[in-house]
This record gives C-alpha cells, sequence and structure tokens, in this order.
C-alpha cells in the first residue's frame, strides 16, 4: 500500500483539485464511491485495472490524503 500526504490540514479545495488530477492524469481510471461523514470528511474511492485509490479530505484527523494500492508518482512527474 502506497501513502501520500497532500495537505497536512482538511481543506475541501485542495481535496477537489487532487481529486481532479488524478481523474486527468490516471489513464483508466474510474470513480467507484463516494462518501460525506457527519464531521465533514469526505472520501472518494476509484478503481484503476482492479486496483483502489481512496482519498480523503480527513476532518478528524486533519489532512487531505491519499492510499493507494498502485504507485502514482510515475503519473505525476
Amino acid at each position: 500500500m502506497f501513502e501520500y500526504t497532500i495537505c497536512n490540514q482538511a481543506d475541501e479545495e485542495i481535496f477537489e483539485k487532487q481529486c481532479a488530477a488524478l481523474e486527468k492524469r490516471v489513464p483508466g481510471i474510474k470513480k467507484s464511491d463516494s462518501s460525506m461523514d457527519v464531521d465533514g470528511s469526505e472520501k472518494r474511492t476509484y478503481l484503476v485495472q482492479g486496483s483502489k485509490i481512496e482519498i480523503s479530505n480527513d476532518c478528524y484527523i486533519n489532512a487531505v490524503y491519499i492510499k493507494s494500492e498502485i504507485e502514482l508518482k510515475q503519473f505525476f512527474k
């Protein structure tokens, strides 16, 4: 599992920009699921050739981060 911290504070605008960047740069990516927690945290799940990418705007942890089953650095050179 690969983990990437995008921002050390929860931020909806950064979350949306990162989701857009994933959708633009990762070939074959498909949005799978979205959820919103009562504290305002949001999570989106994407699938790429059977591998899961999960991006979170987490108000409890206070960060925007990605957990991915594939290495993403190759798409963001």
